[in-house]
C-alpha cells in the first residue's frame, strides 16, 4: 500500500520517534477529546432537554454510535482506493468540527404539555444533522489516522510497536480529560459550554494536524494523484468524493429520523439495525464463500476462527458500551455521587485504561517468557467473563444498598464495575485487531478488517436495544415511581447480563482448544521465522503433515 512510505529527511526525530508521530498523537487525543466530551453529555442532553424516555434516547444513542462504527468501512475503502489517509483524515476532522459546532445549539428547553412533548423542531433537526456529520467524520478520520501512524516506520522498524503505544496514549488522554471537562461545563453550566467545548478541541487538533503535515513527509499521501485529479462532469474525483460524504451524512440523517420517528419495524429492529443484519449476513457470506472455494485448509480455518471471534465480541462491546447510555442514567439516579456530574465518572475508564495498560503489557511479556501467556480465544474469554462480572458486582450492590426509597448505591460499586470493565478491555480490544491481520488471507485482510468494523456497529446497536430495557416511558428522567422501583429494574436487566456474559465466557474457554487447533499457530511461527531470514518457499511440509501444524 502506498501509506507504508517513509518521511522524508525532513521530518526529523523526536523522543527517538518520527516528529510525525507527535502530531497525529494530538491530532487524534483532540478527536478523542471532542468524540468522547460529546459522548458523555448524549444521553443526558436526549433524556433532559429533549425530554426523550428512556427506551427512545437509547435506540438513538445505540443508532448513531452504530453509525460512527459503521462509516469507517466506507471511509477507510475511499482512503485505500483514492484519497489517501491524509486527504480522508483533513475531511473528517472537516465534517467533525462542523458537527460538534452544530451541537452547541440548543435551542429552547422542550417541556410537557399533558401527554405532548413540545420541542424544537428546527433545533431537534439541526441536532441530528449534527450527530450525522459526526458519524460521517469519524467514518473518514478513525481508521485513516492509525494507519498513518504505521505509515511512518519502515518495515521491521522496532519502534513501531512503542509507537502505537504513544499514539494509543493520546486517544485515552482525550477521552480522560474530555469526560472530566466537558462534562462538567454541560451539565454544570449549560449543554452548549460542554458540546462547544467538544468542538473548540476538535478544531484544536483539525490545526495542529494543517500545521504539522510538513513532518509526515509523504506518509497518506494518494498512490495516484492523476487518478484522483481526472474530472467528472467538471468536477474531478477528489470532489466528487467529498460530495458524496455529504450523501453519507444525508442518509445518516434519514436513518436517524427514521430510527427516531418511525421506531421498530421488526420485531425490535429499527431501520438501522435491519441495515446491519443485512450488511452483517452479506459479509458472512462473502466470507464463507471464500473460505470454502479459494482457501486452503489452513486458511480456512483460520478464517472460520476469526469470524467466531468477532462474532464473540459483539456480545463484549454490547456490555461495555452501555457505560455511555443506561449505566451514565443508573449512575445520575440511583448512585450517591456526592454532587459529581454524573457524565464525568465516564473518566473512569480512561483512567483505568492508563493505569492498568502498562501493567497488562508487563504481564503478556513475563508469561509469554515462561511459555504462559494465554492465547487470544483464553484472552476473548476473560474479557466477557470481566464484563459480566462487572455487571453482577453492581447488581450485588444495588441490593446492598436496600429496598427503601431513598437508599442510594454506593459509588464505589460503580467505581469497581468500571475496573472490571477496564481490564475486560484490555484483554479483548487490544488483540481483537492483531487477531484480524494474523488469521486473514492476505487478499481479503482489508475485508475482515472491515468486518471488524461492522461487528462493533452491530454491537453498539444491540447497546442501545439492551439500555432501552433498563428504563421506563415517562418523560424527563422522572422514570419510575421510586428509588425502589429503579434499582429494581435495572437489577433485571443488569442481572440477566451479567448472567448471559459469563456464560457465554466459560463457553469461550471451554471451546478454546478447538479455537487454538484451528489458529494453526505453530506454523504461523515458522512461517513468520522463514520470513524474517529471508526464505521465499512455501510451507510444503506443513501442509502435507496438518497434524504438525500446532
Amino acid at each position: 500500500m502506498a501509506t507504508t512510505t517513509v518521511p522524508n529527511a525532513d521530518s526529523g526525530n523526536l523522543l527517538g520517534h518520527p516528529k510525525g508521530l507527535f502530531i497525529l498523537f494530538a491530532t487524534e487525543m483532540w478527536e478523542r477529546f471532542s468524540f468522547y466530551g460529546m459522548r458523555a453529555l448524549l444521553i443526558f442532553y436526549l433524556t433532559k432537554h429533549f425530554l426523550f424516555r428512556d427506551g427512545e434516547a437509547s435506540l438513538i444513542y445505540g443508532a448513531y454510535t452504530a453509525l460512527v462504527y459503521l462509516t469507517p468501512v466506507i471511509g477507510g475503502i475511499l482512503a485505500d482506493r483514492y484519497l489517501g489517509p491524509r486527504k480522508a483524515v483533513t475531511y473528517g476532522a472537516l465534517l467533525l468540527v462542523l458537527g460538534h459546532l452544530g451541537m452547541a445549539f440548543e435551542g429552547p428547553p422542550s417541556f410537557v404539555n399533558g401527554e405532548v412533548v413540545v420541542r424544537s423542531a428546527f433545533h431537534l433537526q439541526c441536532f441530528f444533522f449534527s450527530l450525522s456529520l459526526i458519524a460521517t467524520g469519524v467514518g473518514f478520520l478513525k481508521a485513516n489516522i492509525s494507519t498513518m501512524v504505521g505509515g511512518l516506520y519502515k518495515q521491521g522498524d522496532s519502534r513501531r510497536d512503542g509507537g502505537f503505544t504513544i499514539f494509543y496514549m493520546g486517544i485515552n488522554l482525550g477521552a480522560l480529560v474530555s469526560s472530566l471537562l466537558c462534562g462538567y461545563l454541560g451539565e454544570t453550566y449549560g449543554w452548549s459550554y460542554g458540546f462547544g467545548a467538544a468542538g473548540v478541541g476538535m478544531l484544536v487538533g483539525l490545526g495542529i494536524f494543517t500545521w504539522g503535515r510538513r513532518h509526515l513527509g509523504l506518509v497518506g499521501e494518494p498512490h495516484d494523484p492523476a487518478k484522483l485529479a481526472e474530472k467528472f462532469a467538471g468536477l474531478s474525483r477528489e470532489w466528487w468524493i467529498y460530495l458524496g460524504g455529504f450523501v453519507i451524512v444525508a442518509l445518516s440523517f434519514v436513518l436517524l429520523r427514521m430510527d427516531q420517528v418511525v421506531g421498530a419495524v421488526w420485531g425490535d429492529f429499527t431501520p438501522v439495525g435491519i441495515i446491519l443484519l443485512i450488511f452483517s449476513a452479506v459479509m458472512l457470506s462473502v466470507i464463507a464463500l471464500h473460505a470454502t472455494r479459494e482457501c486452503t485448509k489452513v486458511e480456512r480455518d483460520r478464517l472460520f476462527v476469526a469470524s467466531a471471534l468477532i462474532f464473540f465480541s459483539v456480545v463484549f462491546f454490547a456490555l461495555f458500551e452501555q457505560a455511555g447510555s443506561s449505566l451514565s442514567l443508573f449512575t445520575d439516579r440511583a448512585v450517591d455521587r456526592a454532587g459529581v456530574p454524573a457524565s464525568m465518572f465516564q473518566s473512569l475508564n480512561p483512567i483505568f485504561i492508563v493505569l492498568l495498560g502498562p501493567v497488562f503489557s508487563w504481564l503478556w511479556v513475563r508469561l509469554s517468557k515462561r511459555g504462559l501467556e494465554p492465547r487470544t480465544p483464553v484472552k476473548f474469554s476473560f474479557g466477557i467473563l470481566l464484563v459480566g462480572l462487572g455487571f453482577l458486582a453492581l447488581v450485588a450492590g444495588v441490593k446492598l444498598s436496600g429496598e427503601s426509597t431513598t437508599a442510594l448505591v454506593g459509588a464505589y460499586w460503580i467505581v469497581l464495575l468500571y475496573l472490571l470493565h477496564t481490564m475486560g478491555e484490555l484483554c479483548l480490544s487490544p488483540v481483537g485487531l492483531s487477531m484480524i491481520t494474523k488469521l486473514s488471507t492476505p487478499r481479503i485482510v482489508g475485508m475482515m478488517m472491515g468486518v471488524w468494523f461492522l461487528a462493533s456497529s452491530f454491537a453498539y446497536y444491540i447497546a442501545g436495544l439492551i439500555a432501552a430495557m433498563t428504563g421506563g416511558n415517562s418523560h424527563g428522567g422522572d422514570v419510575f415511581a421510586n428509588l425502589a422501583d429503579a434499582k429494581a429494574n435495572y437489577v433485571a436487566v443488569y442481572g440477566k447480563v451479567g448472567m448471559l456474559a459469563m456464560g457465554i465466557g466459560f463457553f469461550i474457554l471451554l471451546i478454546s482448544p478447538i479455537l487454538k487447533k484451528g489458529m494453526h499457530e505453530r506454523r504461523q511461527l515458522v512461517l513468520e521465522k522463514n520470513v524474517v531470514e529471508g526464505v521465499e518457499e512455501e510451507l510444503e511440509t506443513a501442509d502435507r503433515y496438518p497434524g504438525k501444524q500446532d
